[in-house]
């Protein structure tokens, strides 16, 4: 698929982003792990340009029936609902959760277009003085596809419905979480300046513009959430919002275990809700990305070491943001959800 192609096997269009707009990005992002960004479709997903190699072998990827996802727009809350969604799924099994690395237990399908060969050399370059911790980290997820893992099989993907197997919700079960966009792009602007190989070191501001323009990974944010939210129906479809699992964790778990047809006990209720409370989650090696912290990535801007599991919390976004960024979000979520019943927990 070259500059505004499609293919017999995927449907949609793979434009480049131009080299005038990519200029523009380089002077808040850091490019160096990247080729390039495309646009998908007609709605213009922005992805990088890895995504080339992947877009077919996703779009086409078997399924089974047991097979379990968690979907998101990133930040929004992923990694606590895999972990959820895992234990439900798995019975309690604290003992295979804490051995084994969550990115192992529940693979991220799109780990090849952010790990690209160009990433993974600079990646090695970057901590050469710590090969084995490189080495653990991406030789894991090796079949991300998963086409021989033993069912039931987890997958993470942040990739909106449009562009996943369009047998998915016929077929699997989707979990689908949701989270106010504001906060969204905090806990993203940070998340940006945590790893490498997305490098920014601009300020919230311009990232926030960013965010709304749509130049940033996986944007846009209201059409990602706008095309599940259009399949909020479906039997296979769970759509949670992060606001009311911070309300309500206990609440949350029992709807992942309505949904995956599970019927856990009050004690194992309390027992999840406390492994899942953020002091004992931002703890928990095998989901706060562990490995990553020992490879040596540290916050680009002030140079000390910084945690992927950050606050765990609902309306953070109001530190972030003046009268007047705050007041143009406000109108940018008001206009995206016009003529919708769409409506955020606690919106105001």
């Amino acid at each position: 698929m070259r500059h505004g192609t499609s293919s017999s096997d995927f449907p949609y269009v793979i434009n480049d982003v131009e080299p005038e707009e990519f200029a523009e990005l380089q002077k808040t992002f850091n490019t160096a792990f990247t080729d390039g960004y495309v646009r998908v479709g007609p709605k213009g997903y922005f992805l990088k340009s890895g995504y080339r190699k992947e877009a077919a072998k996703i779009y086409n990827m078997s399924l089974r029936p047991d097979d379990v996802w968690v979907v998101t727009f990133p930040k929004s809350g992923t990694t606590w609902v895999q972990e959820m969604v895992w234990m439900v799924a798995n019975d309690f099994d604290y003992e295979t959760s804490k051995a084994v690395l969550l990115v192992n237990r529940f693979p991220f399908l799109e780990r090849k277009i952010i790990y690209n060969d160009k990433a993974q050399k600079k990646f090695k370059e970057m901590t050469a003085d710590k090969e084995e911790n490189i080495k653990m980290y991406l030789s894991s997820e090796k079949s991300y596809l998963a086409a021989d893992r033993p069912s039931p099989r987890f997958f993470k993907s942040h990739l909106p419905l449009s562009l996943l197997p369009p047998s998915l919700l016929a077929t699997s079960r989707v979990v689908y979480v949701a989270r106010d966009p504001r906060d969204v792009a905090v806990s993203y602007y940070y998340h940006y300046k945590l790893f490498a190989f997305y490098g920014y070191f601009g300020n919230f501001k311009q990232f926030w513009e960013s965010f709304v323009k749509g130049d940033v990974d996986y944007c846009s944010y209201f059409e990602h959430l706008k095309e599940v939210w259009g399949q909020r129906h479906h039997a296979n479809l769970l759509i949670l919002f992060y606001e009311d699992l911070i309300k309500d964790l206990p609440g949350g778990i029992r709807r992942v275990a309505r949904f995956l047809g599970k019927e856990p006990s009050e004690a194992q209720v309390r027992a999840l809700s406390e492994h899942l409370k953020f002091d004992n989650f931002k703890k928990n090696k095998s989901v706060n990305f562990e490995p990553l912290k020992k490879m040596g990535f540290e916050d680009m801007n002030v140079g000390k070491t910084v945690s992927f599991i950050r606050k765990g919390k609902a309306g953070g976004w109001r530190e972030h943001f003046d009268e007047q960024m705050a007041a143009q979000a406000q109108q940018w979520i008001d206009d995206n959800l016009r003529g919708t019943d769409l409506r955020f927990p606690g919106h105001d």
